[in-house]
Order: structure tokens, then C-alpha cells, then sequence
């Protein structure tokens, strides 16, 4: 810990516009994949997360690019791909809430895989305002009984491979900048992924390609943004203000569609903030 950078505060705001990153970019895969399969949706996302790295190439070169934890990387890898793949597929298949309530749970398991992994300190309190997090994210998503169907499966896999992913990015983050991260992340993650397109490639149009990008860059910044945040503090510490993410879901649907939160979804709303506020000013006074 004394050789990692910790800032609960400037973490926590970082994670928050993260989740709202993220939400707009749930919004928009589950528009996208009515028509194009999941395979050619996670290619295209992290080749467009490649290519968003492309500036800083042309202008300082590879060397801020060098580093000597390949090993670390590809291991990030893998587990944020194969969330990835989970997470896409729930939002396909399940009620955007559902999907949305899946892969923010992730904060639910980063501090015991934090303690198990990074044997970072887990205090009962912790626990308490993950737990406070997910009873809000349970009241704002309303969980349908498509939670019960073998989908559910899969989304419980991606907020397990998130976890695993997030506290990666904080193992690394004593001598791997943000950008590094994400850059190995998209680099390996586009490549494996175009191993599925031999069998699954699908010819698209001009406006779902211009979807995939807006898709792609929201993920990338996003990511980027995440990154920076878990490398600040510790999962445990900051981790329920990922929940945010599916109060900005509700608002996003509210200006969209009209739909009106009802109270049990403010309740919950409420909640999250209150879990969120919590952890951080505990992390304040240790």
C-alpha cells in the first residue's frame, strides 16, 4: 500500500463518471445488438479502443507504451474480456436493469478477492456499505424474474470477471499508468477477439458501424477513467460508487423515454449514495 498512490476522494469521483461512461455505453449495446451478434459488438468496441491510442503513438512514439509486466497485462486481460463477453451477452438477452444490476455488483466481491489477492485490509464496515449498495441497486433495478432464467448465469459471471479485473488494475497500478493499462487491455483484447469473427463475421452498415464507435470510444474513455480511479484507492474503499452507474441509467431513460422513477427507486438511489458517501468518509478518517 505505501508504494500505491491513495486518494478516496478523487478516486471515488473518477469512478462515478466512469459508471456514467458506462451506462451510456450499455445504452447504446443494447441497441446495437438487436442486429449485429455479440462476437463482432466486443471486436469492434476494443479495436476502436486500439485505434484510440493512435494520437499518442504518432506524437511521443511507443515509449510511453513499454513495459516490463506483459504477464500482467494479459492476465488483466482475460478476465476483463471475458466480463466483457458475459456483460455483453446480458444486456442482449436480459432487461437492461437486470444486465446493468449484474455487472455492478462487481463491488460486492472486490474487496474479499482485494483481501484474498492484494491482502489489502477488510474491515466490517466495508462489508456493511458494499452490502447497504447492493440492497439500493436491488430497489432501483427491480429485479425481474428473468433473474431466475439460465441468463442470469452469465451476467453473475461478468460482475465475478469484473471483480477479478478491477483489483488487477489496482495490482499493477504501482508502476502502470492508466492509459498502459487500458492500451495492453484493448491491444490483447482485439486480438483474441478476432479469433471468434472466422466463424461469426457479419457485414455491417454505416449507421451501426458509427454506433460501434461512439460504443467503443465511451468504453475506452471510461475504462481509462476506471483505471485511474481503482489506482487511487482500493477496491474495497471505493468500489459502491460503480452503483451510480444504474441511478444514471434511470435518469438516461427518464429524459429518453419519459419513464418516471417511482419512490422505491428513489429509496434505492438513496441508499447508493448513502453507501458511497459512507465508504468514503471512513476512508477519510483511517
Amino acid at each position: 500500500m505505501s508504494a500505491r498512490a491513495v486518494n478516496p476522494l478523487q478516486g471515488a469521483a473518477l469512478l462515478a463518471l466512469s459508471a456514467l461512461l458506462f451506462s451510456l455505453m450499455g445504452l447504446g449495446i443494447r441497441e446495437v445488438s438487436t442486429s449485429v451478434n455479440n462476437e463482432s459488438v466486443v471486436f469492434w468496441r476494443n479495436l476502436v479502443g486500439v485505434l484510440f491510442f493512435l494520437p499518442l503513438v504518432l506524437l511521443k512514439g511507443v515509449r510511453p507504451l513499454k513495459t516490463t509486466r506483459l504477464k500482467s497485462h494479459l492476465g488483466r486481460t482475460l478476465f476483463g474480456l471475458a466480463a466483457m463477453y458475459c456483460f455483453f451477452y446480458a444486456i442482449a438477452h436480459l432487461p437492461l436493469a437486470d444486465a446493468m444490476l449484474f455487472t455492478y455488483s462487481a463491488p460486492v466481491f472486490t474487496p474479499l478477492i482485494a483481501w484474498w489477492w492484494l491482502k489489502e485490509p477488510l474491515s466490517k464496515r466495508m462489508l456493511l456499505t458494499t452490502g447497504i449498495g447492493l440492497i439500493g441497486v436491488l430497489l432501483v433495478a427491480k429485479p425481474s424474474a428473468a433473474l431466475l432464467d439460465s441468463h442470469a448465469l452469465i451476467g453473475l459471471a461478468a460482475s465475478i470477471l469484473a471483480a477479478f479485473a478491477f483489483v488487477s488494475i489496482r495490482e499493477m497500478s504501482d508502476t502502470e499508468p492508466a492509459f498502459r493499462i487500458v492500451f495492453y487491455f484493448s491491444l490483447f483484447s482485439a486480438l483474441i477477439s478476432a479469433i471468434p469473427l472466422t466463424w461469426a463475421w457479419q457485414p455491417l452498415t454505416q449507421a451501426q458501424l458509427g454506433l460501434l464507435l461512439v460504443i467503443g470510444l465511451l468504453a475506452t474513455a471510461s475504462q481509462i477513467i476506471m483505471s485511474k480511479a481503482y489506482s487511487l484507492a482500493p477496491p474495497g474503499q471505493i468500489g459502491p460508487f460503480a452503483y451510480l452507474a444504474i441511478v444514471f441509467a434511470g435518469l438516461i431513460a427518464w429524459l429518453r423515454w419519459g419513464e418516471v422513477p417511482d419512490l422505491t427507486s428513489l429509496l434505492g438511489a438513496a441508499l447508493i449514495f448513502s453507501s458511497s458517501l459512507l465508504s468514503i468518509s471512513l476512508s477519510k478518517r483511517r
